[in-house]
């Protein structure tokens, strides 16, 4: 037997417009993070046997210096402008599972909204670009879990930093 059930919530989108260009938002982006392919990524749980030793690895080989690792980017500027909308955007997966444990400890469900996700995109009407994003404990915490709410609270942050790192001029 199977069954369904359905909890509806209320997601919090931000958008963070800046001055800065696409290029530029991005090349901060890039510095500020680690990168973790899949291949690297997966490479790292396998080579580890304990805990200890796998915190230290990822903090090592994986996470940059804003606590984040791109996981993935989707370049959508390269398809859409098929169907006329000339726009560069592309959407980055970014996250840390250091970070993602403290909230998977208290609510598995935690990990359909971790790593998280931003979309950036160019601006049409005035020069610079746009980060957007799900503030995390909004989409994360969506039941009665004080030390979930937390740690989501705690992701947010840090997220809210990266982009603000990314995007002041």
């Amino acid at each position: 037997m199977t069954t369904a059930t359905q909890k509806q919530f209320l997601g919090v989108r931000i958008q963070v417009n800046t001055t800065r260009s696409l290029d530029e938002v991005t090349a901060s982006l890039r510095a500020l993070m680690g990168r973790a392919d899949g291949t690297r990524f997966a490479a790292v749980a396998q080579e580890t046997n304990s805990e200890a030793e796998y915190v230290r690895e990822v903090e090592a080989r994986l996470v940059g210096e804003s606590g984040f690792m791109l996981f993935s980017e989707f370049d959508h500027g390269a398809w859409i402008n098929k169907f006329g909308i000339h726009r560069r955007v592309s959407r980055w997966i970014l996250g840390n599972p250091l970070i993602a444990i403290t909230m998977l400890r208290h609510d598995i469900g935690a990990g359909l909204f971790v790593p998280v996700e931003i979309l950036l995109t160019d601006r049409l009407e005035e020069p610079g670009s746009t980060v957007s994003y799900v503030r995390p404990s909004s989409a994360i915490a969506v039941e009665e879990n004080p030390p979930l709410l937390a740690a989501a609270q705690a992701l947010d942050a840090k997220l809210d930093m990266l982009i603000t790192r990314a995007t002041n001029t």
